[in-house]
């Protein structure tokens, strides 16, 4: 494709694009503009509200580095009903007062499960304890809310694109279940859990089946119930499968593993292990509790960016409900949500960033409701105030690099987008979306918002490709925006 070589050609080869047949139903809204100038390139229908899926996260991210800075990071402190005596004996209960750090994730640091716990028995141990005769509780009450973002659907737990809300996280609150095909056809397939202590209950209903027959794994838990079905087929000689399973009761699965690693640690646990999450009332509230440490997360810079690339759900919304808590005053209603606090916090720093509030209609922090609302011209607002913040490195460090890392890895790939394109995508059945930077062909950086919704590609393609095109315009481009058209 030639590069245009002006905004008008530019405008041209754009609008010659969207306005294909093939996209007679559906909706665009896009907006480019340039950085240096602040004058707008182009753009069309950018004052349409559109889902914008996963670039929910970018107005999340800004929104969390914005008030906390990168290099913040989120303390939980161990309380004690006592304090351990000369002998090391804790007589009474541990207390893991949680404060929505969801970066405990052996899965994404490449490390043992157990690796996640040495913090908590560090601390212990500094303070001499050896023995706990009490219970382990995971205390999840400093958020409020139900456990799941608004507008979330069923499915969306089901197929694992996120797991119950929890200010103790583990694991993003999601287990593996690794199946293997049995020996020969007719067996039923080898079903491993793969973490410990979930309180979840497995019925292996899959079975071997010749070496080319069907292969399809899943898992099924009915609604609130901890009994999950393994159903399905795989062909013998074949590979092992891995299912991702959303963990009810999260803040429980965090005590009771964390006892298990104490006592792998020798530290003996007398008590139960359980979890307590709002609106119970934590039975030690009015008793004068002993602080024993605190576990802190690493920089707010580094989860940006760890939920950032990937696209991961919890963990974007586990960020909002830190805010909505940090906002959290003695003049707000003790009803309101995490969540509510959160975006009202949201709403009131688009304010203050000159982003028109009006156009940002969310209700969570991820991009999973299909409910979530906002205009190309709103997300490139955002972009512009983060590229000039004193977080601009950090945001931008956080987003996907076209053919490199993250949600971009396999797009823009050996094209004028390769470790140009830096941009968050977005994908819902019927939205597709990419907000972010590129710099085009004649060095001039651009901030671009593309949101297609409510397109039905043809068989063997997808809506990315359409989006990607355009972006791919921008890179080629070959005029500045400073010039008339």
């Amino acid at each position: 494709m030639r590069g245009a070589k002006t905004r008008e050609q530019l405008a041209s080869q754009i609008e010659g694009y969207i306005n294909q047949p093939k996209f007679a139903a559906a909706a665009w809204g896009v907006k480019v503009v340039s950085l240096a100038t602040g004058l707008t390139l182009y753009e069309n229908h950018a004052d349409r509200l559109l889902s914008p899926a996963s670039n929910t996260k970018l107005y999340t991210g800004a929104l969390g580095l914005a008030r906390f800075g990168g290099g913040h990071r989120i303390v939980t402190p161990l309380f004690a009903t006592s304090q351990p005596d000369a002998a090391g004996i804790l007589h009474g209960d541990l207390i893991v007062s949680g404060r929505g750090d969801w970066s405990w994730n052996s899965r994404r640091l490449g490390t043992d499960f157990w690796e996640i716990f040495a913090p908590f028995v560090e601390t212990l141990a500094s303070r001499g304890v050896r023995q706990i005769t009490g219970e382990i509780i995971g205390d999840a009450t400093y958020f409020r809310g139900k456990p799941t973002g608004s507008s979330w659907t069923i499915d969306d737990l089901d197929e694992g694109e996120a797991a119950e809300l929890s200010a103790l996280a583990l694991d993003d609150n999601s287990m593996q279940v690794s199946v293997t095909p049995g020996s020969a056809a007719g067996q039923p397939c080898l079903v491993t859990a793969l973490q410990p202590a979930t309180g979840l209950e497995f019925s292996n209903q899959t079975m071997t089946v010749a070496s080319r027959g069907s292969e399809r794994i899943e898992a099924f838990r009915p609604s609130g119930g901890k009994n999950v079905f393994i159903l399905g087929t795989l062909p013998a000689g074949g590979s092992k499968q891995i299912l991702d399973i959303a963990v009810p009761e999260p803040a429980s699965w965090f005590a009771g593993a964390l006892k298990m690693a104490l006592e792998r640690k020798g530290i003996t646990v007398g008590g139960e292990a359980r979890g307590v999450t709002w609106p119970q009332s934590p039975s030690w509230e009015a008793r004068n509790l002993v602080k024993l440490g605190e576990v802190s997360s690493p920089p707010l810079r580094e989860m940006v960016r760890d939920f950032m690339k990937p696209s991961q759900n919890l963990e974007a919304d586990t960020l909002l409900w830190d805010v909505g808590e940090s906002a959290r005053g003695p003049t707000t209603p003790p009803w309101m949500s995490s969540e509510a606090v959160g975006l009202m916090a949201l709403r009131g720093w688009l304010k203050t960033a000159d982003i028109p509030m009006s156009e940002v209609q969310f209700d969570e922090g991820s991009g999973l409701s299909r409910n979530n609302l906002t205009t190309a011209n709103a997300t490139v607002a955002l972009l512009r105030f983060m590229a000039r913040n004193p977080e601009a490195q950090d945001f931008l460090e956080s987003l996907p690099i076209g053919g490199v890392d993250g949600s971009l890895r396999y797009r823009f790939e050996k094209n004028a987008g390769t470790r140009n394109v830096r941009a968050k995508t977005g994908t819902l059945r019927w939205a597709s979306a990419l907000s972010g930077y590129v710099t085009s062909a004649a060095g001039e950086r651009l901030a671009f918002s593309i949101m297609l919704n409510r397109f039905e590609p043809a068989s063997g393609h997808n809506a990315r490709e359409e989006v990607d095109a355009l972006v791919l315009m921008l890179a080629d481009f070959a005029g500045g925006s400073h010039e008339s058209k």
